[in-house]
């Protein structure tokens, strides 16, 4: 299959140029940027070649992307990916409403896909749900700085010689509880013969958060061991090209756009981000001001300014079903959508060939964004989130659908009760040239052009 490449801006690029890839389970994307003025010069698509070498689908988009800016100039080049199921993290706590919870949100905001959470102290049983749930990696911890340090010894020790059906439990762990026993824990996990990286609590006290240390060290992990461990590719080109998981590059873009949009209006508000892809949907915000609703007063585990709910049940393929079935749970109305989500479920691979397709996916892209949105307001109420202005909806339902369709789909979804009182009059966008993961990677290396680029296609009214 040819790539799909197009120009976005004619002028030729005059100086150097940024090719950003994300490299998706189902496709991947690039973007030439041009460094400095953050002018889109072109996009590029190609199916993933997750069967192969996921490099023979980017090489491919990359050739007709430097085609279609007129010749290879000055690059530099980065990618994310989250082919092969992104990075699957299982978070082991002390108790499920602290610790754990706190160890739930620092994951998320790494971009993994949290696949099991267990508190307590482990059993045989949990540590077989463990093993079942297939995590590329495993987040300890427990205890705040100088609590208790029991639980988060028991599961250490349980972890360190951990064999279920005869194999050991062999992911890498970050150890990121009480920081009286850090030293000793990893110490004992690496003599046992366990990948083991220390890192600051993320719950030094109750009711303080500090989710960059462990989100690092998981980012560090992801790029060191998971991405070769999943064989993607059998070229070490891919080990240096990848700099993050796609949802975390993509929070990171979520928070440039926030800064963005506060430095050119000190008055603006809250920044709301809906992905809906085939297999999940996920919410994004960032909050400007969040004032003493995240103070320790508050909530024993403190919410973070900019956060991320993934919901596995909302999709407009895999989980298409799900869809109906959350949305009658809801309220909404499913019509007689029921025959063309179970078809979506079977063939994830369908593609809308004619108007009736494309509106039926259109449709289920709406639910599950309705949903989502619900969710994720109910998770955040009340710490912070409540003065939204800028609405971004991405997802290639979305990018693809006629404009007059796509402006009604998401009319509808301001008429949701919750959904609507949430956006308000808030402006809105769609990201129609995957821009916020490019931006994402560019705010580690140059954030004035990932946020120029974030002001050319995303700061403005309108889908």
């Amino acid at each position: 299959m040819r790539p799909d490449a197009r120009a976005v801006e004619d002028a030729p690029p005059v100086g150097a140029v940024y090719l950003v890839g994300d490299i998706g389970s189902t496709y991947t994307k690039l973007v030439a940027v041009e460094a400095g003025t953050g002018r889109l010069l072109a996009t590029a698509a190609h199916p993933t070649t997750v069967g192969g070498d996921v490099l023979d689908g980017y090489d491919a988009a990359r050739t007709a992307l430097l085609d279609a800016i007129g010749g290879p100039p000055e690059i530099t080049e980065m990618a994310c990916s989250s082919a092969g199921g992104g990075l699957r993290l299982a978070v082991v706590g002390q108790e499920r409403l602290i610790s754990a919870e706190a160890g739930h949100r620092v994951a998320l905001s790494a971009g993994a896909r949290v696949v099991a959470v267990t508190s307590g102290r482990l059993d045989a049983d949990r540590l077989r749900e463990l093993r079942a749930a297939s995590p590329d990696v495993i987040l300890l911890v427990g205890g705040t700085d100088g609590g208790d340090e029991l639980v988060l010894r028991h599961n250490a020790g349980r972890l360190a010689g951990a064999r279920l059906a005869g194999a050991r439990l062999a992911v890498p762990l970050v150890v990121a509880g009480n920081v009286a026993a850090r030293d000793d824990l990893v110490a004992m996990l690496r003599a046992r013969g366990r990948l083991a990286l220390p890192t600051a609590n993320v719950l030094p006290d109750i009711g303080v958060l500090d989710p960059q240390p462990a989100r690092a060290v998981i980012r560090q992990v992801f790029l060191d061991h998971v991405i070769g461990g999943k064989r993607l590719s059998r070229q070490p080109r891919f080990g240096e090209l990848v700099r993050a998981v796609t949802p975390d590059a993509v929070l990171d873009g979520v928070t440039l756009l926030a800064r963005t949009v506060a430095a050119a209006d000190e008055t603006a508000g809250d920044v709301l981000v809906v992905d809906v892809g085939g297999a999940t949907t996920d919410v994004y915000s960032a909050v400007n001001h969040p004032g003493e609703e995240f103070g320790p007063a508050r909530q024993a585990v403190a919410e973070l300014p900019d956060r991320r709910t993934v919901e596995a049940d909302l999709g407009v393929r895999w989980s298409a079903p799900g869809v109906l079935d959350a949305a009658a749970a809801g309220g909404l109305a499913v019509d007689d959508l029921a025959g063309p989500a179970a078809r979506r479920a079977a063939d994830p691979a369908l593609l809308p060939l004619d108007p009736g397709e494309a509106s039926v996916d259109l449709r289920l892209a709406t639910l599950a964004a309705t949903i989502a949105v619900r969710r994720h307001h109910r998770q955040v109420a009340g710490h912070g989130l409540h003065g939204v202005t800028h609405v971004v909806i991405s997802g290639g339902v979305f990018r693809h659908a006629p404009a007059e369709a796509r402006q009604a789909a998401l009319a509808s979804l301001r008429t949701d009760p919750v959904v609507g009182t949430l956006l308000g009059s808030a402006g809105q966008a769609i990201d129609g040239h995957y821009v916020l993961a490019a931006a994402g990677l560019l705010a580690r290396v140059d954030p004035r052009t990932g946020g120029r680029l974030l002001r050319r296609y995303l700061i403005r009214p309108g889908p």
